[in-house]
């Protein structure tokens, strides 16, 4: 019998397998989040599976989402990633890339990790909606618009507060699976 899945990634083998494994997970770690993040800003304006199918290409070409390494990317580093056909080609993206991952590590100094900051604006466990169908969830929330506005003040870019909802749920700061869903009680 198969698994009753939210609607979204319903009759797509990538979008089943990230949804079933990951999608709504709750995510701790610094590297995860920030990759997460890295992925969410490339994806804005395209959609989520063109950002899938590209994955591991974007993990190759930004050294496995090593934010250290990337905040000290060069000129030579951007462009060559401007060539690299394999990714979103896109300067302005590339170019928050790099920034963000320097606010990153600032946000990471001033409060131990930037899990805990990103995770305080949900008190530290995740929001549980109940929706019955996927198009019933929200573009974003209160939550998204403040956490959106504290991210743009301390220097990040491509972080609206769509993007930004859209990050909170793939990272299980909220969790968005239908209430029929198999996953819904399992985050």
């Amino acid at each position: 019998m198969d698994k009753q899945r939210c609607g979204w990634c319903v009759g797509d083998a990538l979008y089943e397998a990230y949804h079933d494994m990951e999608w709504g997970k709750p995510v701790y770690d610094d590297a995860t989040i920030f990759e997460f993040l890295i992925l969410e800003t490339f994806q804005a304006g395209l959609s989520w599976i063109t950002i899938l199918r590209k994955r591991e290409n974007f993990r190759a070409a930004f050294d496995q989402f090593d934010y250290k390494k990337i905040a000290n990317y060069d000129q030579e580093k951007i462009d060559h990633l401007l060539q690299d056909a394999g990714i979103v080609r896109n300067k302005l993206k590339v170019k928050a890339t790099v920034s963000n991952a320097q606010a990153f590590i600032k946000i990471q100094d001033e409060f131990g990790s930037f899990s805990d900051y990103i995770w305080g604006f949900v008190n530290h466990k995740p929001i549980k909606n109940k929706i019955s169908n996927y198009k019933e969830a929200p573009a974003n929330t209160a939550i998204s618009d403040a956490l959106s506005k504290d991210l743009k003040k301390r220097g990040f870019k491509f972080v609206g507060s769509t993007v930004v909802y859209a990050h909170m749920q793939a990272t299980g700061m909220v969790n968005d699976h239908e209430v029929t869903c198999f996953r819904y009680h399992q985050v």
